[in-house]
């Protein structure tokens, strides 16, 4: 009776870790009967703990938006397309995002420059740390809708809140006045406090011309590229490996 009591009683203030737990104990008395109490307590704190931390990685998962659930521990070292894994390394530690600093990715169609970002936004995730992922087109889309409806600043200060920005499929289309200076708008709010990864197909020595304007291409690219980690992939379409090997087997 009285284990029933403290079962519901933890399960009335949220602790379901440590309900779990102690639930786990009960109906497994010989598995922890030469536990000491101390012993027993702490495995159920670390059980809320570990419960805490996967709702909230998971509540960071959903609002990111991932384009797609890309795990790092899956990332293809293999393919030849000048994939360094000392820096994944350095950068899955995400010390990269607790000093603020950028990732430009950059690479020809199909080496795996979206799937990357999302493994590193998933990274950021589990780290504890807010993601929000951009198609760039969408995000422009959702920012000329903002203009309108008079959502602009709050969707501006929402972006400035975020600890990684993702914009993918970035530089397909040169920006017209209005998408340059809501860049720079989000990138002045960013610069210094948060990070943000870009990637794109067409080389950062290049980006300066998509941008479109001189002034305003200064300004973006000075808050972009000086503390930025550059990772340049190259070598053949993945899918189209992919394809051949498929192809292969079929045969």
């Amino acid at each position: 009776m009285l284990n029933n009591e403290t079962l519901n009683n933890l399960h009335t203030l949220k602790l379901i870790g440590m309900a779990d737990a102690l639930e786990q104990q009960l109906t497994q008395p010989a598995t922890h009967e030469d536990l000491s109490f101390d012993e027993r307590i702490a495995l159920l704190v670390d059980r809320e703990v570990t419960y805490r931390k996967n709702i909230k990685t998971n509540r960071l998962i959903k609002t990111a938006k991932l384009k797609q659930r890309a795990l790092p521990e899956d990332i293809d070292y293999k393919h030849p397309r000048d994939l360094k894994k000392s820096q994944l390394a350095d950068l899955l530690s995400c010390q990269w995002i607790q000093q603020h600093n950028n990732v430009l990715l950059t690479g020809l169609t199909g080496c795996g420059k979206t799937w990357l970002a999302c493994a590193l936004g998933m990274q950021a995730c589990r780290q504890g740390l807010s993601v929000r992922y951009f198609r760039s087109a969408r995000l422009f889309a959702d920012l000329s809708i903002a203009h309108g409806d008079g959502r602009y600043l709050r969707l501006i200060k929402q972006l400035s809140k975020v600890d990684l920005l993702i914009l993918d499929d970035w530089g397909l289309e040169k920006l017209n006045l209005v998408q340059r200076n809501d860049l720079l708008e989000i990138m002045e709010d960013r610069h210094g406090s948060k990070s943000t990864l870009i990637a794109g197909q067409i080389p950062v020595n290049q980006w300066h011309k998509a941008i479109g304007d001189a002034t305003l291409a200064d300004a973006i690219l000075d808050r972009l590229v000086h503390n930025a980690h550059k990772i340049n992939l190259k070598g053949e379409s993945m899918r189209k490996a992919k394809n051949t090997v498929e192809e292969s087997d079929h045969s």
